[in-house]
């Protein structure tokens, strides 16, 4: 089975605590003097399936991955292969024999901790809240911290917490409660798209659920016939995080959806916040950056629900912040909190909405003005005469693309001629998966695929397309954060001109298209091209043209 210890040749323990690079040299210095593989553990590739055939309380305890399995040997890679009597203990536990590479310990528990440890961890709390009637205790803490995970708790905390947990491990955005006739299915939104979170739970089990996050947002629990909203903050290795949680009634029950804030973690990404994080087109960004430096006039973004238009705004504000001008913004929630720059929450119970918060600012004497979005007639009149009067103005709408935000500010019934004097230009963005970079691969588009994507062989004659093979980083998705494709209309004397003779769009289009603006389309293919996201990704957001 094993070596004999004799055979073994002597080598010093680890220490258990070493920084990531003397781990690698120790463990390149081990597999050189035991004549075994040395395995970079940081590029390591995990097979889900063997992975989730070993325990993952023997992987903990044994420190090692299991790479590859061959008629009946399986090969680990293990943190330290020098340990007889573990190897032998481990061999007996897995009952084949084994073949021994070694890899760093700091890569094994980056390994062990970013692979499905978490999702384990949910799934056998699940198990466990399958087996048991739970009855929630209304009494319990308010105050969540997942250290109580694995600790003496019921199992419908335990659920919860596990949920929550796996969800911030994972970089969720969002936790979706979804009732349906039988059961309870939970998912995750990561990079804009649901993925369930775990096997659907017994219908049962909803109201126990729902009653604890109730608990935990100080909603109340008794009214289950209308909508609640509320909020609730926990702490995760060191860093507070907010909850905001929305409760619906739904015909099988209440649904819950539960949007994750990461305050602390953005704040650390915010303040390097800058347009080309974004992810923007070079050409684009040298356009954009000229006009969020105008002295006045309105800067406004446009796009659906979710596409990013407020981190556009607060990345143009980061780069144009500075100690000579006050910039004021008010905002519905202020997300995140931006140094150096007042900000301003709308409170409509209270009666501060964006109008009357914006009539208040342009009496505190500011030089910038965020408006979180322009959503009535009195905040757009408001809005553009502060642009006329001296006043750099930054600002959201919803519409599709740049020509339809001229619409809705005429059904607004601002006055033309005052809306296009004001504006500098108008930027319209949507979000894209990027395929995740430790799994990216070259692939070969489907002609179904490059029909649907309105795309010939000559268009793509010397073109690469990359997909993302789904790993431990990614989560098996192929995807790895989001990026902005956009197009940004100049209002040039021409673009005006058309504007005010009220010309029609596809007129307007195609003047902008002469002085070289690029549509969202273009702006989309180029991201493809460029081998940084799919075919696919982009045809779910833009139109074919």
């Amino acid at each position: 089975m094993s070596r004999a210890a004799s055979d073994v040749p002597s080598v010093p323990d680890f220490p258990r605590v070493l920084d990531a690079a003397s781990e690698e040299s120790r463990a390149r210095e081990v597999a050189r003097r035991l004549g075994i593989p040395f395995v970079d553990l940081w590029t390591f590739r995990v097979d889900p399936v063997l992975f989730k055939s070993v325990p993952l309380e023997w992987m903990l305890r044994f420190e090692f991955v299991p790479e590859s399995e061959e008629d009946g040997v399986l090969t680990v890679v293990m943190t330290d292969p020098t340990d007889v009597v573990r190897r032998d203990e481990l061999e007996a536990l897995v009952k084949r024999r084994l073949r021994m590479k070694v890899g760093s310990r700091a890569a094994m528990q980056e390994i062990l901790q970013k692979s499905e440890s978490t999702q384990r961890v949910l799934e056998e709390a699940t198990e466990e809240f399958r087996m048991q009637v739970v009855r929630e205790d209304e009494e319990g803490q308010e105050v969540l911290t997942i250290d109580r995970i694995a600790a003496d708790a019921s199992p419908i905390i335990k659920l919860v917490d596990s949920v929550l947990f796996n969800a911030i491990q994972r970089r969720a955005s969002d936790i979706h409660i979804e009732t349906q006739e039988n059961v309870v299915v939970i998912k995750y939104r990561i990079d804009g798209v649901l993925y369930p979170a775990m096997e659907p739970i017994d219908k049962k089990h909803h109201q126990t659920i729902i009653s604890r996050i109730k608990v935990m947002s100080e909603l109340d629990i008794a009214e289950k016939r209308i909508p609640q909203d509320g909020r609730f903050k926990i702490r995760v290795k060191g860093r507070t995080i907010d909850f905001r949680v929305s409760i619906m009634p739904t015909v099988h029950g209440e649904d819950a959806v539960i949007r994750i804030l990461d305050k602390e973690s953005a704040n650390a990404e915010f303040k390097n916040l800058r347009l080309d994080v974004l992810g923007m087109d070079p050409e684009t960004m040298k356009r954009l950056r000229k006009f969020i430096r105008e002295p006045y006039g309105m800067v406004l973004v446009t796009g659906p629900t979710g596409s990013g238009k407020t981190t556009t705004l607060y990345a143009c504000l980061s780069e144009i912040q500075s100690v000579e001008d006050k910039i004021v913004t008010i905002e519905d929630p202020v997300e995140y909190q931006l140094r150096g720059i007042t900000q301003i929450p709308v409170n409509e119970k209270k009666g501060l909405t964006f109008a009357r918060g914006l009539r208040s600012i342009l009496r505190h004497d500011p030089d910038k003005v965020m408006v979180g979005e322009i959503r009535d007639e009195e905040t757009a009149q408001i809005a553009v005469q502060a642009a006329l009067t001296g006043h750099l103005v930054f600002t959201t709408v919803h519409a599709n693309n740049v020509v339809d935000v001229l619409g809705r500010f005429l059904n607004m019934k601002v006055e033309l001629y005052n809306f296009v004097s004001a504006l500098n230009c108008i930027l319209a963005q949507r979000l894209v998966r990027k395929i995740c970079p430790h799994c990216k691969t070259p692939m070969e588009p489907t002609k179904q695929l490059l029909d649907e994507s309105a795309l010939t062989a000559a268009d793509i004659a010397d073109v690469t397309f990359y997909e993302g093979r789904g790993c431990i980083e990614c989560n098996g998705t192929g995807f790895y954060g989001r990026m902005a494709i956009t197009e940004l209309l100049d209002l040039s004397d021409r673009i005006r001109g058309l504007i005010l003779d009220r010309r029609p769009a596809a007129e307007i289009k195609k003047a902008a298209k002469e002085e070289g603006m690029a549509f969202l389309r273009e702006s989309a293919l180029k991201k493809v091209f460029l081998g940084e996201t799919t075919l696919k990704e982009i045809n779910k957001v833009t139109f074919v043209d």
